[in-house]
């Protein structure tokens, strides 16, 4: 695809499968655009998840635009097949990629100012002098004091940026002792083998690490769970669960809360007598809060065989004790934390007022022109599936005032 010449580019921020599927759109729509990326490659978030972690999602619905998954990736796509495939995705259609540098923060350009592009050693090319407001809406501040101007900013930093540790009392003294960590630095049980290990959260993440642990050596793996979560089956006679995500997703959520209420027995597992409570409130009305539902890839044979033991939830850290909610002390060998991650938009937006109570991006109205964000939900029709849809829906707004300004 020919990429027509334009006074500035669109910056894209973030080159994980959101970005580079963003990217890849514009370019098959002519436009240009230019992928800010702070590590030395694609994919970052990718290549250092733990290794065990498979797509949740079928091969089939999680291409990205312009290129499917290859069929010897299986059904379920392993982490390091993920990896390969952004980097053949970024090769196979050619994108525009500066890597080691990293967006410090984002401002709407004053109409009439005068402004100056300089990307020193990166790569990154631009023009200076006057710009109108109407070719040069958005100014990127990076690392080396460079100032980027572009014509449009789409921002796909990640879901899951920032770990997230819950500031209980006696955590840092008990984290000083090197015997507490976030899930993002756990890679395989290897180095927890023959160990007692407390994985704190039950959702996606903490519910595989346990599985992984009592499959790898541990000598014992407890499950601290606050809120017990709805675990379902990846996929139930051939059928995957991210169908029936898709298909239930434009539909009212009092009805989508009373049918799976109707069929829990046979959509989710019950784990009451293993010492996991059977979660309460409506599946989607969960969803629509945040609670995404565990898929099962082992949770529910390691409980059910006593491998996995849940405990109740974590309330603090005290003399090389972990105290739980219940009353109870226990004393580990190491606790992984699977307490999930920040956005961590605020330098970067925050002061432009398009980040809700949460940090996360308002949608809709709200976003003021040429700023867009991709890959900051978790939905259960499956996050590769929709940053493809966002993609083009991106690709198609931008495309069309720069096909206005070409003519």
């Amino acid at each position: 695809m020919t990429v027509t010449p334009q006074p500035h580019p669109v910056y894209v921020v973030g080159a994980g499968p959101g970005g580079l599927a963003v990217a890849a759109a514009l370019r098959a729509r002519g436009v240009r655009a230019v992928v800010l990326e702070k590590s030395d490659a694609v994919g970052a978030s990718w290549r250092h998840h733990y290794d065990r972690l498979r797509l949740h999602t079928t091969r089939r619905l999680s291409g990205l635009p312009g290129l499917r998954m290859p069929r010897s990736f299986g059904r379920w796509p392993a982490r390091a097949d993920v990896v390969r495939y952004l980097e053949k995705y970024a090769e196979f259609h050619d994108l525009e990629i500066v890597t080691g540098v990293e967006v410090n923060r984002i401002e709407r350009e004053r109409p009439g100012a005068a402004t100056e592009e300089t990307a020193g050693a990166a790569g990154v090319t631009g023009t200076s002098g006057a710009t109108g407001a109407a070719e040069a809406r958005w100014v990127l501040h990076a690392t080396g004091g460079r100032r980027l101007v572009g014509s449009a900013v789409v921002v796909a930093t990640g879901y899951n940026h920032t770990p997230r540790l819950p500031d209980w009392p006696g955590r840092d003294a008990y984290a000083a002792k090197g015997d507490l960590v976030h899930a993002s630095a756990y890679r395989n049980p290897a180095p927890y083998e023959g160990r007692d290990v407390l994985v704190i959260g039950a959702g996606n993440t903490g519910a595989e690490i346990a599985a992984d642990l009592a499959g790898g050596g541990a000598a014992r793996v407890r499950l601290a769970v606050r809120t017990p979560p709805y675990i379902v089956r990846r996929s139930t006679l051939g059928w995957p669960t991210q169908r029936s995500g898709i298909l239930i997703r434009r539909l009212p959520v009092g009805l989508v809360d009373r049918l799976t209420g109707l069929l829990g027995r046979f959509m989710t597992a019950d784990l009451s007598a293993h010492g996991l409570p059977r979660p309460t409130g409506g599946l989607y009305s969960r969803v629509r809060a945040g609670a995404i539902p565990v898929q099962d890839v082992g949770l529910v044979a390691a409980v059910r065989a006593g491998a996995v033991e849940p405990v109740a939830a974590v309330e603090s850290f005290e003399d090389g004790a972990v105290v739980l909610a219940d009353g109870s002390r226990i004393t580990p060998d190491a606790v992984i934390a699977a307490t999930g991650y920040r956005r961590a938009l605020e330098p970067l937006l925050g002061h432009l007022g398009v980040l809700d109570e949460r940090g996360r991006p308002v949608t809709g109205r709200a976003l003021p022109p040429g700023l867009y964000f991709t890959g900051f939900t978790n939905p259960i029709s499956g996050m590769f599936r929709e940053m493809a849809l966002d993609a083009e829906r991106i690709a198609r707004r931008i495309a069309q005032p720069a096909k206005r300004r070409t003519r």
